[in-house]
């Protein structure tokens, strides 16, 4: 599913379909780790209260997960934003991870294996989202130039429907967002 720019970005410039406005609204952020949480954080945290939640049984070594989540910790402690930040660590369970990836050990990176992690990390930041009453959820994944940004557009568009709560298309990437989070990580010296 292909989602026009302006679609995407109308959130970001804070109007909703319905044209009133996002300010003050809360989101459910899923992030992945504090470089990619940087540049999304300093775009949206001007305008939503953010919540983040940390849901990433794809990263297999308890060691690297805790490191990651370690490192996102002090990185929300350092950055300014309009509303405080907070934190959801939803588990460390790689096992879920590997249920899902069963038969596609072998998948290329951007394959199968890859719209099933999606999936899976959405789905969980979807049902918290409708749990505890969010405005919206969204990811930082689609800042990555290595995801596949109509994917998660497309996953977070069923989650929406299924749970019924609302997703925040994105396509952090754009306008220099990975750029600005590699400038952000080296600012803030962080793990990547």
């Amino acid at each position: 599913m292909k989602i026009s720019v302006e679609e995407q970005y109308k959130y970001v410039k804070l109007t909703l379909p319905d044209g009133s406005k996002a300010e003050g609204q809360a989101v459910l952020l899923h992030a992945c780790c504090a470089p990619c949480s940087s540049a999304v954080l300093e775009r949206l945290g001007s305008f939503f209260k953010i919540t983040i939640i940390y849901y990433n049984p794809n990263i297999t070594e308890e060691k690297e997960y805790l490191h990651r989540l370690t490192e996102l910790k002090t990185f929300i402690k350092k950055i300014t934003t309009k509303y405080p930040i907070n934190i959801i660590d939803a588990r460390y369970n790689p096992k879920e991870f590997f249920a899902i990836s069963k038969g596609l050990e072998k998948e290329k990176e951007r394959g199968k294996r890859c719209f099933e992690c999606y999936k899976l990390r959405l789905e969980e930041t979807a049902k918290v989202a409708k749990e505890n009453n969010f405005d919206f959820f969204t990811t930082t994944l689609t800042l990555s130039p290595y995801k596949k940004t109509d994917w998660l557009n497309e996953i977070g568009k069923e989650l929406s429907e299924k749970y019924q709560t609302s997703y925040l298309y994105s396509d952090f990437k754009k306008k220099n967002g990975y750029k600005r989070s590699l400038e952000l990580s080296s600012i803030y010296n962080l793990y990547r």
